[in-house]
């Protein structure tokens, strides 16, 4: 019998690596809500296709992925999108497979816990606090600076964040959190650390027996928070691969990764450069591919596609075990909005440095491909203006990932 890999996809993402799965020999069952059935996704690659509810709880992926296991046996469960990765994890305790445990994998979903086993790994995070405690919190004001960022512990992206410029107003947004009357909305669900000004970098990183043996490190243009928050244009590129900032990047990476005892898989982890101090200090870590295409700007600067490595990385044996592509050494940069035409012409954006079109509804996106580092920096500055003289649209900003549709 095949073996056989169940992918948890609570989000429309993955074809790339179901479809890897397949090409090596593995049975692929997806899991997915009722909504999402009926998208665009890899159907020569997918054994099956079972659903859950639009506001299925973990318990029902869970009873889900068991019923497939009565069928057939299953050698591993993923969860594909961030909101599936404690899903899986707890699929697979119960189903007692190996891989990540409910309690390691929160150190990747929770940022209070984050924020704890970054610092016992000596990686400098941002002051922070739980909001547990009235006087502690009173105390962490008095001693910490404004402004400061209250966010949820489990969101992703900029969904929940808070700015306070004072006292008050800390107060306020959790009252105003606490009045909800609802758990996910209790206070203790937050934290609050310092906003720290700083340009924003991420590395991405192929994980093999405890050692990372492969990364993309980039810088974002405007951060994600302000993009989120303000709108404009998403960049992000490649960074200069004799730069003293990736050289320290991948050093902080690598220290991160083990301190967080992360074994095989792919990883996203981003970190702040104050402008003040010129200090790295961690804003996030994720065990789970990259989103807004960064896969694919990884993919067009050396080859590396995170989504195939991921799925070869899951399906290798002792009979056949995992082995890193070779690599090359350009670079690349992504420019990405929002647009205010459902399906937005870019036909007529001709440089050919162009490696990938974005396909989606509502979105304007172009990744570049150069040899030279300043060859996409000058793209990315001239097509974030023509972005926004020629499409550029904006969208209130989400709370919650729920309110996504």
């Amino acid at each position: 019998m095949k073996n056989h890999i169940v992918c948890i996809a609570s989000e429309f993402k993955g074809n790339e690596f179901f479809k890897e799965c397949k090409a090596v020999g593995w049975n692929v069952t997806l899991v997915t809500r009722e909504k999402l059935r009926d998208e665009a996704w890899a159907w020569t690659s997918l054994n099956a296709v079972k659903t859950v509810s639009n506001h299925a709880t973990t318990e029902d992926y869970v009873r889900t992925v068991a019923n497939v296991a009565d069928s057939q046996p299953i050698s591993r469960v993923v969860g594909i999108d961030e909101f599936d990765v404690l899903t899986a994890a707890k699929t697979r305790e119960h189903l007692q497979l190996k891989g990540m445990s409910n309690s390691h994998a929160l150190r990747f979903r929770d940022k209070l816990r984050m924020r704890n086993v970054a610092v016992e790994a000596k990686i400098a995070c941002p002051e922070f606090s739980a909001l547990f405690n009235q006087n502690e919190i009173n105390e962490y004001l008095k001693t910490v600076a404004p402004p400061w960022i209250i966010k949820p512990r489990t969101e992703v992206s900029a969904f929940g964040i808070r700015k306070c410029v004072c006292k008050e107003q800390v107060w306020q947004v959790l009252n105003e959190l606490d009045a909800r009357n609802t758990w996910r909305d209790h206070p203790s669900q937050f934290l609050i650390e310092e906003f720290i000004e700083g340009k924003v970098f991420h590395i991405d990183s192929v994980v093999e027996s405890g050692k990372v043996i492969a990364s993309g490190v980039s810088q974002y243009g405007t951060a994600p928070l302000e993009v989120a928050h303000q709108g404009g244009v998403f960049t992000t590129a490649t960074l200069p691969y004799k730069s003293k900032e990736r050289k320290e990047l991948e050093r902080l990476n690598k220290k991160l990764l083990k301190g967080f005892g992360y074994e095989r898989g792919v990883s996203h982890a981003e970190f702040l450069r104050s402008e003040r101090n010129g200090k790295f200090y961690l804003l996030e870590v994720a065990a789970r591919v990259g989103g807004a295409y960064i896969a694919n700007v990884l993919e067009a600067a050396s080859g590396l596609n995170l989504w195939r490595e991921w799925a070869r990385l899951e399906t290798a044996t002792e009979e056949k075990p995992y082995q890193l592509p070779k690599l090359r050494r350009n670079h690349a940069g992504l420019a990405l909005a929002l647009a205010k035409d459902e399906k937005p012409d870019t036909s007529a954006y001709t440089d050919k440095e162009i490696y990938y079109r974005v396909a989606k509804l509502r979105h304007v996106g172009l990744i570049f491909q150069s040899e030279k580092h300043e060859r996409v920096e000058e793209l990315l500055n001239q097509y974030t203006q023509k972005f926004t003289h020629d499409f550029l649209d904006s969208a209130p900003t989400k709370e919650r990932h729920d309110d996504i549709n």
